[in-house]
């Protein structure tokens, strides 16, 4: 999930009495919170931003629920009869080591555009690994010779096996794609982007929002920053991220009419707003992706991108969670090769 720009201070909101643990009515229902209701997070002192006993303490606490490599690694070793696997880095942490992998066109054309797909940046979000593994998988037949494809499926491993936002150091690979990265997981995708230089004609980055960014991670991020965590909303459906600073409208809402075929899309709150921010489109939403150190900033990309699948909505499935990432990215190439000039 992206939250809004700079995380919000202390608010007063007047309806918040109202928004407590209320579901909004109708076929387009979002959950709303007031996370000033919940109990303090159980790391830190409140108002206190944590220190290395705290993040130790923190990760301590943090169990491996599912395996990276048999999800991903095994599934990338399928694929190396068609594509070139390349390796990117190891992380290390403690005793645990994940091989980073990219998977990239094995005839790479240095004359045709250049479209790079990225998946599970946050570890917790399940789709955005998945679906890049299954648009790999089954739909990049008929770009050969068209596009060069760079998918990095899972950009951190260990938070994947967690079900984690942060990487081990409670550190948000999303807000680190920045010169001198505090996480290991950007500093290795940018170092691995960085002799490609500027021939990326699209980058669609691979997110979800789940209820558990206002239940768990918020009230974490507002703990481990020492700030108070203000009220939240969940929105019930598919939406985008744009660049504020390069918005490219009709790339968006391209990708969201291919989107609505497979799941819906996120309505706008009462406030005309997602997660905190102004709807500028249907479902589609902007940041200043380069300046909050976001993925989608992470190269020049004409058309580029974030989607965010909601998951625990009782209208969408795991498997339409991962179809709406597929979609989604087929879509965005589609758009940036009809619209090269």
């Amino acid at each position: 999930m992206y939250y809004p720009p700079a995380y919000p201070p202390a608010v007063d909101v007047p309806n918040a009495e109202n928004r407590r643990g209320v579901k909004w009515a109708g076929p387009d229902a979002r959950k709303a919170y007031d996370m000033n209701t919940t109990p303090d997070y159980p790391i830190g002192t409140p108002g206190s931003p944590w220190g290395a006993p705290e993040v130790a303490l923190w990760r301590s606490r943090q169990r491996v629920q599912r395996s990276y490599a048999q999800d991903v690694l095994e599934a990338v070793d399928l694929l190396r009869e068609r594509f070139d696997v390349a390796p990117y880095g190891q992380l290390n942490y403690g005793t645990d080591h994940y091989p980073l992998l990219a998977v990239r066109s094995r005839r790479w054309d240095e004359t045709l555009p250049s479209a790079l797909v990225t998946g599970g940046v946050h570890g917790y979000e399940t789709s955005g690994v998945h679906g890049a593994l299954q648009f790999l998988d089954r739909h990049t037949a008929g770009y050969e010779g068209r596009v060069n494809l760079l998918v990095v499926p899972c950009v951190s491993p260990w938070a994947y096996e967690r079900i984690q936002r942060w990487n081990a150091e409670a550190v948000d690979p999303n807000r680190s794609f920045v010169t001198d990265s505090p996480a290991g997981e950007s500093g290795a995708l940018m170092a691995l982007l960085a002799p490609m230089g500027d021939q990326w004609l699209v980058h669609i980055d691979l997110h979800e929002t789940t209820d558990t960014d206002e239940s768990e991670f918020r009230p974490a991020l507002a703990a481990r920053d020492g700030k108070p965590s203000g009220p939240g909303m969940i929105p019930d459906g598919f939406y985008l991220v744009g660049d504020s600073e390069n918005p490219q409208p009709r790339f968006q809402q391209a990708i969201i009419e291919a989107v609505a075929k497979v799941t819906h899309i996120a309505p706008a709150d009462p406030q005309g707003e997602i997660i905190g921010s102004p709807v500028v489109s249907p479902g589609v939403i902007n940041y200043p992706v380069k300046s909050l150190g976001l993925c989608a900033g992470v190269t020049d990309a004409r058309y580029r991108t974030t989607t965010e699948v909601y998951p625990d909505s009782p209208r969408a499935t795991p498997q339409q969670c991962n179809d709406a990432q597929v979609a989604a990215v087929c879509a965005a190439i589609e758009f940036g090769l009809a619209h090269r000039d």
